[in-house]
Parts: C-alpha cells; structure tokens; sequence
C-alpha cells in the first residue's frame, strides 16, 4: 500500500477497495456528505462506495503530478478517519483544489489540517504553483481548516458546481512562511 504523506499522529494513504465500510462511515455520513454534492453524488451504501473508490484508485494511479484521492488513517491504530484530495476542478483542468472529509466522531483532533498539510508540502514538491479549496459560505468547519493550513480567503467565485462558493488559496511562498495553526 502506497504511503503519501506521513506526519507524527496520521498516514495518509492510497485507499484500497477493502476500505469501503470505512470509507462509507465517512462519506455516508448526512454531516459530510451535505457539502460535497454536486461534486461527489451521494454515496449510500458499501457496494456504491466500492465503485467510487475504484473510480478514485484509478485516477490517483493515471495521475502524473500529485492529484489523487487518499485515505486518512490514525498511525498507531490504521484506522481510517477520513479522505483528503487534490484534484482538477472542471473549468478548464488547470486549477487544482484540496478537499478534505472526516468523520465526525473525529472532528476537533486537527485531523483535516494534519493531512491537508502534509498534502499540499507534497503537491508543492511535485511542482503544483498554487491550490485551492472552495467552501460553500455555511460551512464553517472547512472555513477555519483551511486557515488553519495556510491558506487565505481570496474571494467568492459561481465559476464551479454551480454554486456560489468562498474561495481559499495556498502557494509555496505561503506555507514556508507561516506554519500550520494548531488544531
């Protein structure tokens, strides 16, 4: 199994097929599962999940330059307590964002911003210039997270999904000079 990123409490991973029920308790979830559509169809039960992980085990292994989908799991139990990404967003696939889920019985541990972290130090290795999140307005939770990795708020943008959505931006030059925030 392919090891991505690897910080003091968390690893973070290719995700495997045999992931699905974890996965499910992430993605199934009704708290998570809210701010990703439409990008990610509702997922209900292991056998859907199983797909979509196939779907994102494909990419991340097609993918040259560090964009993929990965498992977040706790580095002393493995278990999983999230997914992170880095993708293409659909304008035109130049722009890259980072998205991360965890399940809520793990909120508040500084998971998201752990492994979002160790994530874009890698996207910025493989030559990435800059990455994105988008956030709806609401949701406060993925707001603060991407503070807490370093990025600032640069606007509001309907250019993706559809949706009206805050838009967060890191470069390089932003994480060497400020460290992360603690969770």
């Amino acid at each position: 199994m392919n090891v991505v990123v690897r910080t003091p409490r968390l690893v973070v991973r290719d995700w495997t097929e045999q992931d699905a029920p974890a996965a499910l308790a992430v993605y199934g979830r009704a708290e998570v599962a809210r701010w990703l559509s439409p990008a990610v169809d509702e997922i209900t039960d292991e056998d859907e999940m199983r797909r979509t992980l196939r779907g994102w085990i494909a990419d991340t292994a097609a993918s040259e330059d560090g964009i993929g989908h990965w498992a977040i799991t706790v580095a002393d139990t493995g278990q999983v307590v999230g997914g992170v990404s880095l993708h293409l967003l659909p304008v035109d696939e130049q722009d890259v964002e980072i998205g991360w889920q965890i399940a809520p019985e793990h909120w508040g541990n500084g998971y998201a911003t752990e492994a979002g972290r160790g994530v874009l130090e890698r996207a910025f290795a493989n030559d990435v210039d800059e990455v994105f999140a988008l956030v709806r307005p609401a949701n406060r939770r993925a707001e603060a997270a991407a503070r807490r990795v370093g990025m600032t708020w640069v606007g509001e943008t309907e250019k993706y999904y559809g949706l009206r959505l805050n838009v967060f931006r890191v470069r390089p030059s932003d994480l060497a000079a400020r460290p992360a925030d603690p969770a």
